[in-house]
């Protein structure tokens, strides 16, 4: 009987041990589980522009897969490189994601001492849009045309003045300053922490024009409030169909569009990564969020991280010789 009982508490032990070993590995996997806290989506320019809309939209809508918040934060300034610095300098963990505008590409060539590098010390996520640049005057301007835009400026040199909307970095302002160049403008620069701020300006009649993203200024323009004058990239856009194109206007073969991505800190593990992708390509891929980005004249890509990484390495080399070519500085 002793022996029974002897068995009995061996089998017993067993299984208890088992029981606590596999509910040790089950806690192991849920905290080795990724993600387990919200993430901050950082965003380099002002609430109400185009980069701050955008990433509300797709925050709401990968939060059901990542089965956390995604915290939107917004930090303006220099163009976009204090919110660059704030990723760069965080945890590689998948938990702090930098929504990058176009401008990204220009910023080591701008701005002296960064204090990191705009491609190396990122981990590229991927592409999420290209969008339209659009040039626009007040709905009471004296300027119908961009042919008068520009007929003003050589009569009137260093009088108009243009915002370049979110400031010294971003591809708006630069391709406004290699028009500009091109044409042999004299035109003065009104630089603005961020789109909403300098539509703001536009709307006050404080300054003769605004270069920004379609999405940031159609709304204004369908409610009566602004005029385009041309639109910058290739061809023409289907929102506003009537707008021409700058290569139609006043420079042909002119172009230039702006874009938005996702970056993570350098470092950031591959399986984070993947992930990362897999749940913002699925939000693009939603019908309500290609509804809002139809009505932000803006279309969705799925690049990927290696894509997105090769990309951000062209135009950053696009950009920074804009940048040394015309001598521009913040």
């Amino acid at each position: 009987m002793s022996m029974f009982k002897t068995l009995r508490s061996i089998v017993l032990a067993v299984i208890g041990c088992g029981l606590s070993l596999g509910a040790a590995l089950a806690q192991g996997t849920q905290k080795d589980a990724y993600p387990t806290k919200p993430l901050r989506l950082i965003v380099p320019f002002a609430a109400g522009g185009s980069s701050d809309v955008l990433a509300r939209v797709l925050a709401k809508e990968v939060e059901a897969g990542l089965g956390q918040p995604v915290v939107v934060e917004n930090r303006v300034g220099a163009g976009g490189s204090i919110a660059a610095a704030t990723v760069a300098k965080s945890p590689p963990d998948g938990y702090t994601l930098l929504l990058v505008a176009a401008g990204h590409a220009g910023m080591g060539a701008l701005y002296d001492n960064l204090g990191f590098d705009p491609v190396k010390d990122f981990a590229p996520v991927m592409g999420l849009t290209t969008a339209p640049i659009v040039i626009a005057v007040n709905a009471q301007s004296r300027f119908k045309t961009m042919q008068d835009f520009v007929a003003a400026a050589r009569s009137e040199p260093g009088k108009l003045n243009c915002a370049g909307g979110g400031g010294g970095a971003t591809v708006t302002n630069l391709a406004f300053e290699l028009l500009k160049a091109d044409l042999g403008l004299k035109i003065t620069p009104v630089p603005y922490q961020g789109s909403a701020p300098a539509m703001t300006a536009l709307l006050g009649d404080q300054i003769d024009c605004d270069s920004d993203a379609a999405a940031s200024l159609a709304p204004m323009v369908q409610g009566g409030k602004l005029r385009l004058l041309a639109v910058m990239s290739d061809k023409r856009m289907e929102l506003m169909p009537t707008v021409p194109t700058v290569a139609e206007t006043v420079r042909p073969g002119f172009s230039a569009t702006i874009w938005a991505g996702l970056l993570a800190p350098k470092g950031t593990p591959a399986p984070v990564v993947t992930r990362l992708h897999a749940e913002f390509r699925k939000a693009l891929e939603l019908p309500g969020v290609k509804d809002k980005l139809k009505a932000m004249a803006s279309d969705p890509v799925d690049m990927g991280p290696a894509a997105f990484g090769d990309f951000l390495a062209k135009e950053t080399a696009r950009w920074s010789g804009v940048i040394q070519q015309l001598g521009l500085k913040p």
